[in-house]
């Protein structure tokens, strides 16, 4: 039986056919395995790239500029046209000339669709306007004094499932004209503004007084009359100095510019016209140099002034310390170099679009600073023109002096979105400095989107300074003495315990941050800062005593297990300083630490980054504490054995040995971890305040840009410019990653390079 076992044992020749076999398999398995881990490499790679290139698809259009399209061009009936307008579908215009001639038409066409008769009186029209295009009101001033208000309306309806737009005038307050100025003086310029409730009409008379009238009216919905609630009036006798050129009303009808031929721009607040006053006169332009055209920008904050010299400036009102308000130049673009002859705001977003006496068209953006495009619209010089630009900025009416009609198509889907606008200081609307903000929506359909990066970074930065300043000095020091001085009995112990801390939801650790943890550290703040100051100190001080205790006493604890000792030290000193808090709290802080630290500058929220630190600290302490012990218990056993031998003590062993030749694993885990904080999401976002400020203060809260895409990304409009820079926001984080991943492995590659002789 045995024989026979060892005859069943001999291995086969080397030539023999089971051998070949058995090669064969053996090399088969080989290449396979060898090709399985290729294409995964190369497939997480590929699928790397792939995320890259998609997320770059995703942002690029926020960086393309505007372009245009002639969809038709005619020669117009109304060449005489003060001004026109465009409906929101780019198909039927509006044109209104001085003689109180109104016509609706085709926009591609010019076929006359409707000549509403206006209401006139019999009287000379002498001046016109028109009120925020979202509004769609206007307003002729007449010679003796009286002003007609009226405003266009579309009624949209589906017969057979086709289109069918019927345009109409109608007349908020009346059919009849309106006395303005009761001297009966022509109105030379005239402003107005209406809405549901509230109509204010300005006007600068032949013998140089501002006039105003406030209407308050409302529509009795039983027989349709409209009658007078309140009227207010007021009147300004002006300075014969120059000629009064423009006059505008803000849409709130709070505010009004008057600008004279010198360029002086009078700033007066009309709130309440029985205290009229005048905030400021300014001058806007330097001598030699004409205000040729003033309009608001929509939301009626920022007013835009067109120069003679083919500058536009943006202006607004900033509040002051003391609460008086003072006109600022905030911007100014000059890309354009003729005479401004007329300018378009938008409807619903902070741009304009801008024509010169050259002919040539600027589209441009407040918020991002940005030229988005200017080419000629026409091929000769313009003394006179009047343009309009649709509800959805895609579309624009022009009519010349001459007669000339052009419908453009305008592609221009991300004006507000810029490189300054990204990451530099902005100034925005009803701001008194430049700043930092991240403001995504509003309630308010005139909100300007505010969509800088730079508070969502410093947010993120800080979150992952915080967590790396109590992770890394916890998980390396006790990754040291685990791998190096801790018995193998408690190292089986330690080790996992701590890594299966990394198994915890990073959800749970958020909750019981924000709704447990933040509480807490609120009500003890005296007693948690006691816990970080006392805890090294009693630890120091019981490993001294430790070395004061006898020898025959010492020697009954197992070598490796004297770390066990400190537990109870950390429990108590922890019991202590919270059980300390209260009374801490009263002889330093009067009782109120939070409220103590808001009275000296320091702002409070009581989920900080304090709590952020502390629990993200926990959730990244596994991954480094994990690697930067396998990384020093890895060391050669030999390279230590020999440094002993050689006279070394165990800590010169550890410092210039161990420690140096585990320098790549432990850069390693310190790059892994700062890479989790960097993107954590959960607990940044139910652990903060959310709020996407730039303070280092680590009583404040922050917005990281991780936290920002979670929030913001289920409620931004796909395609829109918000939901694109969300992906610009996963853009930056994904390249901060790949960036901090390669310095770690270059500085890997470098230090093992370096210790790889020891």
């Amino acid at each position: 039986m045995v024989e026979h076992s060892l005859e069943n044992s001999v291995l086969p020749a080397p030539n023999s056919p089971v051998a070949i076999r058995r090669r064969a398999w053996r090399e088969l398995k080989d290449r396979l395995a060898r090709y399985g881990v290729a294409f995964g490499g190369l497939s997480v790679i590929f699928a790397i790239v792939l995320i890259f290139f998609y997320l770059l698809y995703v942002v690029m259009p926020l960086f393309y500029g505007a372009d245009i399209e002639v969809k038709t061009e005619f020669k117009g009936q109304a060449n005489s046209a003060v001004h026109i307008t465009l409906n929101e579908y780019n198909d039927v215009g509006l044109s209104l000339n001085m003689q109180g001639e109104a016509r609706f038409f085709v926009a591609e066409t010019g076929e006359t669709m409707l000549t509403p008769k206006l209401p006139l009186v019999e009287s000379e029209i002498t001046s016109f306007s028109k009120g925020a295009p979202s509004t769609g009101v206007f307003g002729y001033g007449f010679a003796n004094g009286q002003a007609l208000v009226f405003k266009q309306d579309y009624k949209i309806s589906y017969p057979n499932d086709k289109r069918k737009i019927t345009p109409r005038i109608e007349y908020p307050m009346g059919e009849e004209a309106l006395y303005i100025d009761l001297e009966g003086q022509p109105l030379d310029l005239i402003s107005v503004q209406s809405n549901g409730e509230q109509t204010t009409i300005a006007a600068v008379t032949a013998d140089n007084r501002l006039v105003l009238k406030s209407l308050i009216r409302e529509q009795d919905f039983m027989d349709e009359d409209v009658f007078t609630i309140e009227e207010q009036t007021a009147e300004v006798v002006l300075p014969e100095l120059s000629k009064n050129t423009h006059l505008a009303i803000d849409i709130d009808q709070r505010e009004l510019y008057l600008v004279d031929s010198n360029g002086m721009i009078s700033y007066y607040d009309i709130q309440t016209l029985s205290a009229l006053r005048l905030v400021q006169k300014v001058n806007a332009v330097p001598a030699g140099v004409e205000v040729t055209s003033l309009e608001f920008l929509t939301g009626g904050i920022s007013i835009l002034v067109g120069r003679s010299d083919g500058k536009i400036d943006q202006w607004f009102p900033v509040r002051d310390k003391d609460n008086n308000y003072t006109l600022y130049n905030v911007r100014s673009f000059h890309e354009q170099s003729d005479a401004i002859v007329a300018i378009a705001p938008e409807y619903a977003r902070k741009g304009f679009v801008a024509l010169d006496a050259g002919g040539q068209m600027g589209i441009y953006h407040t918020t991002a600073e940005r030229t988005l495009l200017v080419e000629p619209l026409v091929d000769s010089k313009v003394d006179h023109s009047v343009m309009a630009i649709s509800p959805r900025a895609n579309g624009l009416l022009s009519l010349t002096a001459g007669g000339q009609v052009k419908l453009l198509h305008i592609e221009n889907e991300h004006p507000d979105v810029s490189w300054h606008s990204l990451w530099e200081k902005i100034w925005y609307e009803s701001r008194d400095k430049p700043e930092y903000i991240w403001q995504s929506s509003s309630a308010s359909n005139d909100f300007e989107p505010k969509f800088s990066l730079t508070p969502l970074t410093f947010g993120t930065l800080k979150a992952a300074f915080y967590a790396m300043a109590i992770a890394v000095p916890l998980a390396i020091f006790g990754a040291i003495y685990a791998a190096y001085f801790m018995s193998p009995g408690m190292r089986k112990i330690v080790k996992p315990t701590i890594e299966i801390m990394e198994a915890l939801p990073t959800v749970i650790l958020g909750f019981l941050a924000g709704l447990w943890l933040a509480p807490i550290v609120e009500g003890n703040l005296p007693g948690v800062f006691s816990i970080f100051i006392m805890t090294p100190i009693m630890i120091v001080l019981t490993a001294w005593l430790w070395t004061r205790l006898p020898r025959t006493f010492r020697e009954r604890i197992p070598d490796g297990w004297e770390a066990a000792i400190l537990i109870p030290v950390v429990l108590l000193v922890a019991f202590a300083s919270l059980s300390m808090s209260s009374t801490l709290e009263a002889l330093l802080f009067g009782n109120n630490m939070p409220e103590w630290l808001n009275n000296h500058g320091f702002g409070f929220d009581q989920r900080n980054s304090l709590v952020v630190g502390m629990v993200m600290g926990f959730a990244v302490i596994p991954t480094i504490f994990s690697i930067t012990e396998d990384a020093i218990f890895g060391v050669p056993k030999h390279l230590t054995i020999g440094s002993l031998a050689l006279g070394a003590t165990p800590w010169q062993t550890l410092t210039r040995v161990v420690i140096l030749t585990a320098s790549p694993g432990i850069f390693s885990a310190v790059m892994i971890g700062l890479g989790r904080a960097v993107g954590e999401t959960m607990i940044v976002l139910m652990a903060t305040g959310n709020t996407p400020i730039m303070d280092f203060n680590i009583f404040e809260g922050f917005r990281a840009l991780s936290a920002n895409i979670a929030v913001e990304m289920p409620e931004a409009e796909v395609a829109s410019s918000h939901y694109r820079v969300l992906f610009l926001a996963a853009l930056v984080l994904f390249m901060a990653t790949f960036f901090f991943n390669t310095v770690a492995e270059v500085v890997r590659q470098r230090l093992r390079n370096k210790y790889s002789s020891l």
